[in-house]
């Protein structure tokens, strides 16, 4: 599935490049969001991320594409890999990846604990 959102002031350092916690959040949101729509039925909690490296800077104005696809599937969690590539605005094509994770989710009840994920 793939997800794009836009990089604004708001989203920037005081070095003017996206906060590392921003991107954080949105591979984190985006992750359970593909998680969340092709297992329906299900309580995703994250648990979590394999590595956390940032492969270039990101400026304001970047247009980032989130392709996160289904890695593997477990009795009662999945992993998402969460490839992230930047494109200038008015740019022809995308230029780079600049993130790339793994986020494991955990399928739960009301009280927090692990259930089985429904048979796909």
């Amino acid at each position: 599935m793939d997800t794009y959102t836009l990089v604004r002031t708001e989203h920037l350092n005081h070095f003017g490049y996206l906060f590392g916690g921003q991107m954080l959040k949105w591979v984190d949101e985006f992750a359970w969001l593909a998680a969340t729509r092709e297992q329906p039925g299900c309580t995703f909690v994250t648990r979590a991320m394999d590595q956390v490296a940032f492969q270039h800077q990101v400026g304001n104005g970047t247009i980032l594409r989130f392709n996160c696809r289904q890695e593997k599937r477990g009795t009662t969690s999945v992993m998402y890999r969460v490839e992230v590539y930047a494109q200038a605005a008015g740019a022809k094509e995308e230029e780079h990846t600049v993130f790339t994770t793994c986020v494991a989710l955990v399928n739960v009840d009301r009280k927090g604990h692990k259930v089985a994920l429904p048979d796909s």
